[in-house]
């Protein structure tokens, strides 16, 4: 698309003809004197206001603007920030509850008078307002050596043609995280890359480096990412639980230097020796593989930075997996073999396993959970008889009144907090009467008397 606009040097009513390029530098919102001066020319020639626009390639309220003096040449117009009488508000209500809403907030200070939208009230919000950090939400952090904290940066590795006796299908997978500065690494075997067994390899990773990194970095693949390269809502919460947040590494073509020597080092192992090693075994000569680079990075002086802590059990995923019942009634589940009961022979069940609970649960195509046998370790080769019958399906509810625990201060779903008066006094400087008082869910404000009811939301 090509734009008309006059040519300066010609006489006036000549025109010039500019190409895209050449039109995007005059796509800024002021006009310079020479512009202006078109502008009037062609006005005092019946030019509308819209024909002036598309001829300079400007927007028709600038134009309209310079044209009734609203705006003066060389002085760009100087928006208000209606947000910033209402930063002692926020900032009070914010220190009174750190974990109020922005949407409950912003119901309020709309009562209050404040005119705009609520993506202009959240994009002030952060700019102006510092929400507090509470304690307990936060868990504690380890004091770092030199000033920092290490980052951990994840890679999946796909291994073909696992040995059959793994009971893994026809591919094998493997999770590698690597400490991004001391370059201390740690690998785990799974038999897929789907969120569940995702986080199992991702949680034994981490155990194994004896801690977590503050950021996590991963490719843009699933299960980590959407199909739009962004990082699902799911793993988010399950860096949060960990005490860590997700980043995705950009895509700039081959993989570092140091991520394609692991991953040179682990198909060579694969290739050369894993085929003759059951699953356990596999994973046992992986661990000595990778505690032996510690020691060369040792040497070299890299310098080490601290870790987080790691929860005291894994995140709850869910792992379910389709297996078949054989002879004798023995159902085959991570190199381990589970007496199912009588009837079983030949059919088709499901195993779950949840990754914070010691057993295991056995369901039927329908989804009727059957039997539940204490997990036993991996590979080892066990044959589990004892089961402990059908599983009730609900969880039993928490205890309540006296013996009930008491309730953690920063869970969500408790009644929102009322503006103190502190909050009020912060704004009432601002407008000439005191402000109406947000209500609460009953309807009524903070002296009892009855008022028209406002949204409300959890705090």
């Amino acid at each position: 698309m090509r734009a008309i606009f006059f040519s300066h040097a010609d006489s006036p009513h000549s025109f010039k003809v500019l190409s895209t390029g050449e039109a995007r530098q005059f796509g800024v919102r002021m006009l310079s004197a020479e512009e202006y001066k078109e502008v009037c020319a062609l006005r005092r020639q019946g030019w509308s206001i819209s024909a002036i626009a598309r001829c300079l390639d400007r927007d028709r309220k600038t134009v309209r603007a310079y044209l009734k003096g609203e705006r003066s040449i060389g002085v760009r117009p100087v928006t208000r920030d209606e947000f910033l009488p209402f930063i002692p508000y926020c900032q009070q209500r914010l220190d009174d509850d750190p974990h109020l809403r922005a949407n409950v907030l912003y119901r309020e200070i709309v009562e209050l008078g404040y005119p705009r939208a609520y993506s202009t009230f959240t994009r002030a919000l952060r700019r102006h307002v510092t929400r507090p950090r509470y304690g307990p939400c936060h868990r504690a952090r380890a004091s770092p050596g030199h000033g920092s904290v290490e980052e951990v940066q994840f890679d999946w590795v796909r291994l073909p043609r696992p040995p059959a006796g793994w009971d893994c299908g026809h591919e094998m997978y493997l999770l590698m995280g690597l400490l991004t500065h001391s370059g201390r690494w740690r690998a785990a075997l799974t038999a897929t890359n789907d969120l569940p067994h995702c986080v199992e390899a991702l949680d034994r990773v981490l155990r194994r480096l004896g801690g977590t990194g503050e950021r996590w970095l991963f490719e843009g693949t699933p299960p980590v990412c959407s199909t739009v390269g962004k990082v699902t809502a799911v793993f988010h919460e399950i860096a949060k639980y960990y005490g860590a947040f997700v980043a995705v590494r950009p895509q700039t073509g081959a993989p570092g230097p140091v991520i394609r020597a692991h991953r040179s080092a682990v198909l060579h192992w694969w290739f050369s020796m894993a085929g003759d090693l059951g699953l356990n075994e596999a994973q046992d000569f992986l661990d000595r593989l990778t505690e032996r680079s510690d020691r060369w990075y040792r040497q070299t002086g890299h310098p080490a930075r601290a870790l987080l802590p790691l929860p005291s059990k894994p995140f709850p995923a869910r792992i379910c997996v389709r297996r078949r019942v054989g002879l004798h009634g023995l159902l085959s589940f991570e190199g381990n073999f589970y007496l199912m009961p009588a009837g079983f022979v030949g059919s088709e069940v499901g195993v779950r396993w949840r990754l914070d609970e010691s057993h295991l649960a056995v369901t039927t195509g329908a989804g009727a959970v059957v039997a539940a046998f204490p997990r036993a370790p991996r590979d080892a080769g066990w044959t589990v008889a004892q089961h402990r019958g059908p599983v009730p399906l609900e969880r039993p509810h928490r205890a309540s009144g006296a013996a009930a625990p008491s309730r953690d201060a920063c869970r969500i779903g408790r009644p929102r907090s009322v503006a103190a008066p502190a909050a009020d006094r912060a704004v009432t400087r601002f407008h000439g009467e005191r402000p109406a008082h947000p209500t609460g869910r009953d309807g009524r404000s903070e002296s009892g008397s009855a008022s028209s009811p406002t949204p409300g939301a959890n705090g």
